[in-house]
Parts: C-alpha cells; structure tokens; sequence
C-alpha cells in the first residue's frame, strides 16, 4: 500500500475541487443570462457592465498586481490590444448581451451563444492557418442551422409570418464578437498570465465603456439606483465574472484543456434550466429542437483534426 504524502494529498483533493468545478462552471456563466433579464427597468446596460467589469477588474487587478507592476512596461506597449479585447468581450459581450435581453429570453441568449466556439473553429482556419475536416464542416453547418431554427422560432416555411425579436439580433453580434475575442487571445501573445491578462482587458474594456455608461447615468429617463441594482452589479461581477473565469482556469490547469472545454456544452443546458426555473420562461419546441442541432454541431465543429491529417 502505498502512503500518501502531505503534497500528494494536497494534490488529490485540488483535483477533486476541479472535478466539482467542472459542473459548476457552467452554472455559474449562466447566473448572467438572469442577471441580463432582470436588469430592464432597474439599471441601464453600460451601466450595469460598466459596473460587473470595472469591479471585477479592480479585485483581480489586486490579486495580481505584482505582475502587473513586473510587467508594467510590456502592457502599456500593448494598451490598444486590451482596448480592442475589452471592447468586444465588455462593451459587446458586456452592455449588448444586457441591451439584447431587453426583449428577448434568456434561453434564446443561451442557446444562441453556444455557436461561439463553431465561429471561433471557422475563424482558426481562415485566420489563424489551422486545418478544417468534414467532420468540423459539418458540425459548422448543423450549429448555425439550430442558431437559425431558434431565431426564426422554428418556422422555416413561414418566414414571413415570424415576429422578429431586435434582441435576437444583438445577441448574434454578440456572438460573433466573442468569437473574435477568443481568436485575438490566440492570436495576441502575452507575458501576462491569465488573471493579469483578465485584469487588463476588465480595466481596459471598462475604460471603453466609460462614456457610454456617463451618457445612460445622465439621461433624463434612467432609473433611479435601488438596492436591486447594486445587487445585480455585484452579482454580474463576482459570479460570472471573477467567479467562472478563475474557476475555469483553476479546472484548466488541474485537468486540462481539452477536458475542460467539453463541460462547455452544459452551458445552454443550465441556462435554459435556469431561464424556465427561475424567470418562469417556457420552453418551446424550436428551443428543444435548436440544442439538438447546435450541441452536437459544437461537438463536431470542435473536434481536432487527427495528426496525420495535418500534414
């Protein structure tokens, strides 16, 4: 019988932690999906991610802020890139997800987000040089048909006849927007590890976002601040936002990338579970349907391509 050492001990039970936390990942992205349909009424959207990010980013900004001095020199180098960065992942992934769940569900904002990682397969092979498979092609097509069978409501036939939904359509930017994100994070080396990395693109993406929440806070029309809204701003932060990133990557590093990246696929799970349970949304047939057609789709669209096909 072999003896555990206090090291080993250490870490079996920080790989449990990250097995516990492969499930609850998901959960806890999806919190933002009630946040986004809550907040209409109570606080404006730039307002709102003005506020998840801006806080976000002050906390982890502390909790790495050796590194951000060491490296002080290099990031102010790369100031634009963190602009750009949080312009798509907290401007366009921030205020418009919550500008977008203005008139449409969150399960429409859940399923259709779950395209992202096909658009991101895409966008590795026409940008960043890596190969496509039929199987990846394939999966493509069916995620984007399920995107569409959810935004058309299921009616295929009657397209004329589909009351189109604005929120639907930001939703899709948004989409697309996170998609670009996580291609330029590929494509933008940095010394930062990744909770600096998180903490520069929050502050940068907040800097953005500073104008446009002023012009919603000084509008003649804006709600006035309750307790609700201080609520929702701490909840966007500290839940989807410190709380998921810095769980993914602990479960990362303790278990790997690609293991990591499969529970992806709870996520429209959880957040339509989530929008029927606790926004009391009905689940419809095109939405049952749309999952069927875009997890698989991701599945597909996610699979690496075999060594010997990257010759």
């Amino acid at each position: 019988m072999v003896k555990k050492t206090p090291f080993s001990s250490l870490l079996s039970s920080r790989h449990r932690l990250a097995l516990w936390l492969l499930w609850f990942t998901p959960a806890m992205w999806s919190v933002n999906y009630i946040v986004a349909r809550t907040a209409p009424g109570v606080v404006q959207p730039h307002v709102l991610a003005l506020g998840r990010w801006g806080l976000a980013g002050l906390v982890l900004a502390c909790v790495a802020r050796h590194e951000l001095w060491h490296q002080r020199q290099s990031t102010l180098k790369a100031a634009w890139q963190y602009l750009v960065l949080g312009t798509l992942g907290m401007l366009i992934c921030g205020a418009w997800v919550y500008r977008g769940a203005q008139t449409t569900s969150a399960i429409n904002i859940a399923l259709i987000y779950a395209a992202s990682p096909v658009l991101i397969t895409v966008g590795a092979v026409l940008w960043l040089g890596e190969r496509f498979s039929w199987r990846q092609a394939a999966g493509v097509l069916i995620a984007m048909a399920g995107v569409f069978h959810v935004v058309v409501k299921g009616q295929w036939l009657s397209l004329g006849q589909v009351q189109w939904v604005a929120g639907d359509g930001w939703i899709v930017l948004c989409m697309v927007a996170w998609a670009a994100y996580a291609l330029l994070l590929k494509k933008w080396p940095s010394p930062l590890g990744a909770t600096a990395r998180l903490a520069a693109t929050a502050l940068g993406g907040s800097l953005v976002l500073l104008p446009f929440a002023a012009a919603e806070w000084w509008a003649a029309d804006r709600p006035a601040w309750s307790a609700t809204a201080t609520w929702l701003v701490l909840t966007a932060a500290v839940v989807p936002g410190i709380g998921a990133y810095w769980a993914y990557g602990f479960c990362q590093k303790m278990l790997g990338a690609s293991r990591v990246a499969a529970s992806l696929y709870l996520g429209p799970l959880y957040g339509g579970l989530t929008a029927w349970a606790v926004l009391g949304e009905p689940m419809g047939w095109h939405h049952i349907l749309g999952a069927g057609l875009i997890l698989p789709g991701i599945y597909l669209a996610s699979k690496q391509v075999p060594e010997t096909a990257k010759s």
